[in-house]
């Protein structure tokens, strides 16, 4: 059964949609089956025949109904008892459509990609309200972050929100806040270092940085995962600014969550 996946997406309605090249006609019984990595979870949905000459498919699944638990999953085609996991030449990474599907509120967000080997694969995630960096940096002895809203449900437009960045620690506890520039979904939020050295003075320690928005229920977390670099922690070392001979630097959790680091 030689099938390969050329083109695969989740549309802005969560409907995987694929395009496949297939050595032979798909024939009626033909179901794609999604296994979920670390356990036996399975979904199989049922798929039409194409006509006999056809040598490509196009095939779309609204993945809402199948209610797949975050996680992993990855893509088979199963045929008269027998299935294959589904090659992929398509590298699944669109960084303007993953901002589109960003700005619609949802509970769950879908991804397709192709993993290492070569295979598709879907990375469902919890869909919580978050500010998503897009680049951080310090200069002039100032944190600066700039990033997008995602999952808000606020609109792409010119409107101006109120906000405030917010740092804190604990252990001992400490919070910095300053204002923040909130046009449509996109931020700019920025901190002195100093003021962060003079809140905990000679206490090494972990910051916290969150953003505020008017309307929004609660604080947003500031984060990276809207992109196809997974492992940050490992994969992003930002270089250390002194102030006053103290280190400080940006970095992000395993969860690709950024914090400020400061001494040690």
């Amino acid at each position: 059964m030689h099938v390969v996946v050329t083109d695969a997406e989740v549309t802005l309605a969560d409907v995987l949609s694929l395009r496949l090249a297939i050595g032979e006609p798909l024939t009626t019984g033909t179901e794609l089956v999604l296994r979920q990595r670390g356990t036996s979870v399975e979904h199989r949905v049922p798929l039409g025949a194409t006509g006999t000459e056809a040598r490509d498919a196009t095939l779309a699944v609204s993945l809402s109904p199948l209610t797949l638990s975050p996680g992993r999953w990855d893509a088979y085609l199963r045929r008269d008892g027998a299935r294959a996991r589904l090659r992929s030449v398509d590298p699944g990474f669109s960084l303007d459509h993953l901002d589109a599907y960003a700005l619609s509120r949802r509970v769950l967000a879908y991804r397709a990609y192709r993993t290492r080997n070569g295979f598709l694969a879907l990375k469902v995630d919890q869909a919580e309200p978050v500010a998503e960096v897009r680049a951080v940096w310090f200069r002039e002895g100032r944190f600066e972050v700039t990033g997008l809203l995602a999952f808000t449900g606020l609109d792409d437009d010119e409107s101006r929100h109120r906000a405030r960045l917010a740092l804190r620690r604990r252990g001992p506890d400490a919070e910095l806040r300053s204002a923040a520039t909130v046009q449509g979904v996109r931020f700019h939020a920025a901190l002195s270092l100093c003021d962060v050295l003079a809140a905990a003075p000679e206490q090494p320690g972990t910051w916290e940085p969150t953003l505020e928005v008017d309307g929004l229920a609660a604080p947003l977390r500031l984060g990276s995962r809207l992109d196809d670099v997974n492992g940050k922690r490992r994969r992003l070392q930002y270089p250390a600014a002194r102030i006053d001979g103290v280190p400080i630097r940006p970095c992000y959790t395993a969860d690709d969550e950024l914090r400020i680091e400061v001494g040690g």
